[in-house]
């Protein structure tokens, strides 16, 4: 889950859909153990926000049922009106009924106070309200709201069938209004030998960013013996890889250290979906974002020539083999690559041509950084 930005506002990730599927199946096993072993409940869903809900809702309900559906309009933006605008009633007779509302969320409770005395007026048999979420710190009514999914702050949300200004419903998980972010963070990508380290010494002094390098936080751990570090070390001198928790620990101390920075260039990492996800999860929590993975593109034949080159005075053994140089670029491709899938599916992958003098291959990195 990663920051999304509706029409004009933002929205940082507050429940996952998984937390949210727990809750559907709660509430619907409450109802149904508190309901006679015979009645047949009637369910009125509150459209339009209430459609995904009551759809899991019923699916989880292990009975028979009726659904109807009433909507009604009291929102304008982000802030209630107070005024209900619109109602459509039901046609089914539910007199003697167990008729049971189903609820997204429950803010003031004026929407639902209207629709709560039309049906207490049809001589139904009880009534009894379900919602999946509740802001007790501004509801003003007396009604008996009967199953409570989770109680939240009082912070606009959208997703899940929740929208702002028509937009978010479709989200499976629950986002909060959150301010803009402030940062400009990249992930700076490629495969071994296309000059990320050169060119994100560049953007660093042009954009006044932090440069985080995967490697250099590795060996700064280690050699000052840190908790982490000491950590990490005990996998790699075991042979075993150095666990995704590890790795974004250390990348997080990092952030925190520079809090007021501009931005970051997160170079080397992530390396792998789960830990670009676990990026994501930590930048939104604090209301920030990856803003694109800026990607150089070489042909691989090149790279080669370029590490066998470079192996001539770097010392690194790896760079001097081509059977372990082009290990590297399948390890590269059959894992690290996947990536580029992941931005570009949140229209956030940059691909670069990463073949010409570091001067050019650094504007067309700052014309694409620019637009960011």
């Amino acid at each position: 889950m990663s920051i999304i930005k509706l029409h004009n506002l933002y929205f940082k990730p507050f429940i996952k859909k998984e937390e949210i599927k727990q809750i559907v199946k709660q509430l619907a096993y409450q109802v149904k153990q508190e309901l006679p072993k015979d009645e047949i409940p009637i369910f009125v869903g509150i459209l339009n926000g209430c459609f995904l809900f009551a759809a899991d809702f019923i699916r989880e309900f292990n009975g028979n049922c009726e659904v109807s559906f009433v909507k009604l309009a009291s929102y304008n933006g982000t802030k209630s009106t107070e005024k209900v605008k619109e109602l459509v009633g039901i046609n089914e007779d539910i007199t003697n009924r167990t008729v049971i509302i189903l609820e997204d969320v429950i803010d003031t409770g004026t929407t639902l106070q209207e629709i709560y005395n039309i049906f207490r007026n049809k001589n139904v048999k009880q009534l009894k309200i379900v919602s999946l979420f509740f802001k007790p710190d501004v509801f003003r009514k007396e009604l008996p709201i009967d199953y409570i999914g989770k109680s939240i702050a009082d912070k606009f949300i959208v997703g899940y069938g929740l929208d702002y200004n028509g937009l978010g419903r479709n989200y499976p998980e629950i986002y909060q209004l959150t301010t803009a972010p402030k940062m400009k963070n990249i992930v700076l990508f490629g495969p071994p030998g296309a000059g990320k380290g050169t060119q994100a010494e560049f953007l660093k002094d042009m954009y006044n960013l932090v440069h985080i390098s995967t490697g250099d936080v590795f060996r700064f751990n280690i050699k000052n013996a840190t908790e982490l570090g000491l950590l990490a070390k005990k996998y790699m001198d075991e042979g075993d890889l150095v666990p995704d928790e590890v790795t974004i620990n250390m990348l997080k101390a990092e952030v925190e250290k520079n809090a007021d920075a501009n931005g970051f260039i997160f170079d080397g990492f992530p390396r792998t979906q789960s830990q670009a996800e676990a990026l994501d999860a930590f930048l939104a929590d604090k209301g920030e974002q990856i803003n694109g993975m800026v990607a150089l593109e070489v042909p691989e034949d090149l790279l080669v020539e370029r590490l066998l080159e470079r192996g001539k005075t770097s010392g690194r053994a790896d760079d001097t083999d081509e059977g372990k140089i082009r290990n590297r670029f399948n390890e590269y491709n059959t894992k690290t690559a996947i990536l580029k899938d992941y931005f570009a599916e949140q229209n956030k992958y940059y691909g670069i041509n990463g073949v010409g003098s570091i001067a050019e291959i650094t504007k067309r990195i700052a014309e694409v950084f620019n637009t960011l």
